[in-house]
């Protein structure tokens, strides 16, 4: 239940228009307008004044309250669409983990603790701070996850490390990186040695000023150093 509700607060944040974002978890829910403003014991125009973007974006408090109204109106219902976005959800770990720090931390902290060689955009890596990090299945995720799923790899906030296993020469997961609407702070290409890392890869890397770390360290002990974060 809680990764489901951090997926719909994370989509509606990271929205380029939250409104219209608001709209289409409405409409997934099959809740009206009007059931939705009682809820919330607010007048149906001003619900109906985020989705067509005539209010500001809603900040967190708003957002938390939308996304408890969705949940608890479904579950008052029989919770038959919590029951079937969660096990969307519960799919969606074949194809990445999420996990969020309590406190931040500069890249070059967190290229330490994973044992990392910062390659790109070294410059930054004193400055930048990372709040969670997604282990990513890279074959799985570049053959088979839906595009429109794809914004659900970066959990609560998109200031967090990709990291890649699975990889060979870099190439892919920086490609998909480049289209993708919304980037990671930094990208761990794990198993993959300086003189392997592609040329593409690293130029993508330098434009859009996403540092690329690599590193051997087994996953195993990068996740028991991360998860204590």
């Amino acid at each position: 239940m809680k990764e489901l509700m951090i997926q719909i607060a994370g989509d509606i944040t990271l929205s380029e228009n939250s409104g219209l974002t608001m709209k289409k978890w409405r409409n997934i829910f099959g809740i009206s307008q009007s059931d939705l403003s009682k809820y919330l014991k607010i007048s149906p125009s001003t619900i109906s004044d985020y989705e067509a973007g005539r209010r500001q974006s809603p900040g967190t408090n708003v957002v938390r309250r939308f996304v408890n109204a969705l949940i608890e109106i479904d579950a008052k219902r029989g919770g038959s669409v919590i029951k079937r976005l969660t096990e969307q959800t519960n799919k969606m770990s074949e194809f990445f983990e999420l996990h969020e720090f309590a406190n931040g931390i500069t890249i070059s902290d967190f290229a330490k603790l994973i044992n990392g060689i910062i390659v790109t955009n070294k410059e930054v890596a004193d400055t930048k701070k990372i709040y969670g990090y997604t282990l990513i299945n890279s074959l799985k995720v570049i053959l088979d996850l839906p595009y429109d799923k794809f914004q659900l790899m970066y959990g609560k906030v998109s200031e967090r490390a990709f990291i890649f296993t699975s990889v060979s020469t870099g190439r892919s997961p920086l490609v998909v990186i480049r289209i993708a609407p919304t980037h990671p702070t930094v990208i761990v290409l794990h198993g993959l040695k300086k003189e392997a890392l592609d040329r593409l890869a690293i130029k993508i890397s330098e434009r859009e000023g996403i540092p690329i770390i690599l590193t051997n360290k087994p996953i195993s002990e990068i996740k028991s150093e991360l998860n204590r974060i």
